[in-house]
């Protein structure tokens, strides 16, 4: 087990407010140490910040030179993953690939519905277009890596680019979970028996993590936010989360029974009893697990199977690669989709999708990414 991320939230008024987020990465750097005293591999360090439209000029000039003054303050302090949250109206939703593309470690998303305003069909397309148009100015589309459109997530969320952030400065964990899992099912193949005995072995494992954060809390008076149980996925082949099924499974990944396991480890999920945030569900993260891009170019599983079995699991539809031909209506579409289900079941759910310019379904990705595995280009029926 891995900590995905230390992602620490702040609240701004300013984006001149350098003297906070310098206090929020030295915490960050301490918090890494400590857990790293303790024997854990921390990945990630990350800072989310309040909705970006509350501290920043919306004129699309000023706001790209502040936000570029923050990625070169990040730069300078060595932090690599910055989010400045969300973004809930069309005017501003409709800067985010200005910011994208003048920038390179800044994050962002935008808000397309939840349960008290419901779905929000302007966003929706507007994101659908902020989607198109990065795909289009950035080389393989990767830009999208570093947006996501989303309904119903509520804030402390530490994993990226959903993340953001209100109230006290607080920190939350996200975790690397897969190997756990693995262990879990290899040892006990049976549906029935897998779900007690993994409940069990991540009570063991998460309790000492939230024993550890709880100190570092207390030492550094930093309010801690809780653990998001979420699977984070692994490119250690051995590792998958989709291989991981094919123990319970007979079949692959996709086969029937795929969406029974993907409920009984939401269930597990989130019924870990330490404090809980985030998504605190199954990712199913197409190009950042080897096994589910192995899967998707065996077309085991489509875009479908995805939405489905978010209807039981975590996130949405991430790293989704499509063709680039893909029309806005399209992906508004999908992005409407997504909005419906997580207001239906009331849970959080996002997209994070990436129409590959010049390639159509079928074709491989060649992202040039350490973070991302090249898997072949889902269709759009």
């Amino acid at each position: 087990m891995k900590i995905r991320t230390i992602t620490t939230g702040v609240s701004l008024q300013s984006p001149q407010e350098i003297s906070k987020i310098k206090q929020v990465a030295q915490f960050n750097q301490q918090a890494k140490i400590f857990f790293e005293q303790q024997g854990y591999e921390v990945q990630t360090t990350r800072i989310a910040t309040n909705p970006w439209e509350e501290y920043l000029p919306i004129s699309t000039t000023e706001a790209i030179q502040e936000i570029q003054a923050l990625e070169i303050l990040c730069h300078s302090l060595n932090i690599s993953f910055f989010n400045i949250g969300y973004a809930s109206r069309p005017e501003t939703i409709a800067l985010i690939p200005e910011i994208n593309k003048n920038t390179s470690s800044i994050f962002c998303s935008s808000k397309i519905g939840d349960m008290e305003t419901g779905l929000n069909f302007q966003n929706a397309w507007e994101s659908a277009k902020v989607i198109k148009r990065i795909a289009q100015e950035t080389e393989n589309g990767y830009g999208n890596f570093r947006f996501c459109a989303w309904a119903n997530c509520l804030p402390g969320i530490p994993f990226f680019p959903t993340a953001y952030h209100l109230g006290n400065t607080s920190f939350s964990l996200g975790l690397e979970l897969a190997d756990l899992v693995t262990q879990a099912f290899s040892q006990f193949p049976d549906i029935e028996v897998v779900e007690e005995k993994l409940q069990l072995l991540l009570e063991i494992e998460l309790q000492k993590i939230e024993a550890i954060a709880q100190q570092i809390s207390a030492k550094f008076a930093i309010e801690y936010n809780g653990i998001d149980t979420s699977l984070a996925p692994s490119l250690d082949k051995s590792n998958s989360i989709a291989f991981a099924y094919e123990q319970l499974l007979h079949g692959k990944f996709g086969s029937p029974g795929t969406l029974t396991i993907s409920g009984m480890l939401t269930r597990v999920l989130k019924n870990v009893s330490v404090k809980i945030c985030g998504y605190s569900g199954l990712m199913l993260p197409v190009c950042e697990d080897v096994g589910l891009a192995t899967r998707a170019n065996e077309q085991t599983y489509d875009i479908t199977n995805l939405l489905l079995y978010s209807a039981v699991c975590g996130c949405g539809l991430d790293t989704v690669p499509l063709p680039g031909e893909i029309s806005i209506d399209q992906i508004a579409a999908i992005l409407i989709d997504i909005a419906t289900l997580a207001i239906k079941l009331n849970k959080p759910l996002s997209a994070r999708l990436f129409p590959i310019p010049n390639k159509k379904a079928g074709e491989m990705t060649t992202f040039n990414s350490p973070y991302l595995v090249d898997c072949k280009i889902f269709a759009i029926d």
